[in-house]
């Protein structure tokens, strides 16, 4: 293991302020002690969005954490972004409110078989995802995110083989648009595989006028029917920017706070999911585990910090530098 906590200081047993209100205001007064900075992914819950200090995509939050100058990063996502903000951030102290905020995807590629799959595959380039742990990372020689897969693809000469990891959807869609040839590693994100065609069907055929967008994450059989294929970042600019007024959203629900801000009298429906839950949506539990309360703990006690072992994280830094030095 890369990653970990250490022991938190002794500050007494902590009590969390009653109320939303007072834990709000409680966070924005530790931010100004910690000198801290809280970014935060659009898949978060809306409370969570509406405190931090930056919300984006993989992408945006990777330059964000890359330009603070805070003492502390505390990132309010999953397991790996926190990860990656620690690896561009080696002398500053990052924190996730909490450790078990994992990802169906970065889990797809453990380690040890990932080694054991380039070593099937020598000579080739390695494009990682960002969303994978900082140990393929370190075993990748650049990364991309789903805004820029097809340009970092694009930068490497024709001649050479290319591996993609983790996320075969994605890789797919990069590999029809370059129609570059790529040797994908098996893994997906449970959220965008689980979003039910046969709903969809449904709902677009209830709102003929609707536009569907869809993440690159899914699987091809709902980016066939789509509109807009895109990041959520250019999800978001999509519907802002397009002239229809009613939109089917294949993608984490947790972008329609921000889509519904920015286009009040846009009618936004949600992809459904196969799975039955509560916002009838398609909802990644590891995203919506952090809470304004874990939120609070974690800048009150530094706690939990992710580490990572120095050889590790050097290596996996010179594949992120690679992606943005992209642009």
């Amino acid at each position: 293991m890369t990653t970990g906590t250490v022991d938190a200081p002794q500050v007494g047993t902590l009590v969390p302020p009653a109320s939303d209100h007072e834990l709000v205001a409680a966070i924005h007064q530790l931010k100004k002690e910690r000198n801290a900075v809280i970014l935060a992914h659009y898949y978060q819950q809306p409370e969570i969005q509406e405190l931090a200090d930056f919300v984006g995509d993989s992408l945006a939050l990777a330059q964000a954490a890359d330009k603070t100058g805070a003492e502390t990063i505390l990132f309010a996502g999953v397991h790996f972004m926190a990860e990656t903000a620690k690896i561009l951030n080696p002398g500053r102290k990052v924190v996730l409110p909490d450790l078990s905020a994992g990802c169906s995807l970065a889990d797809s590629a453990p380690p040890d078989k990932f080694r054991a799959f380039l070593d099937q595959h020598p000579d080739h380039v390695v494009v990682s995802y960002i969303n994978c742990s900082a140990e393929v990372k370190a075993m990748s020689d650049i990364i991309c995110t789903s805004s820029n897969a097809v340009r970092v693809v694009r930068s490497i000469p024709e001649d050479r083989k290319v591996i993609f990891a983790p996320d075969k959807h994605l890789g797919a869609y990069v590999q029809r648009v370059t129609g570059r040839p790529l040797v994908l590693w098996d893994g997906v994100c449970e959220v965008h595989v689980d979003i039910s065609i046969d709903k969809l069907k449904f709902l677009l055929g209830k709102y003929p006028e609707a536009k569907l967008v869809a993440h690159p994450e899914c699987p091809q059989h709902i980016l066939d029917e789509a509109d807009h294929v895109g990041s959520t970042s250019s999800l978001l600019s999509f519907v802002q920017n397009d002239p229809g007024t009613t939109f089917i959203v294949a993608t984490e629900g947790g972008i329609l706070h921000k889509m519904r801000q920015a286009v009040p009298g846009k009618n936004l429906i949600p992809a459904p999911a196969n799975a039955e839950n509560s916002c009838a949506c398609a909802e990644c539990p590891y995203m919506k585990m952090n809470t304004l309360e874990k939120v609070w703990s974690a800048l009150a006690t530094g706690q939990p910090e992710i580490v990572l072992e120095e050889s590790v994280r050097a290596r996996a830094e010179v594949a992120l530098r690679r992606m943005m030095a992209l642009g």
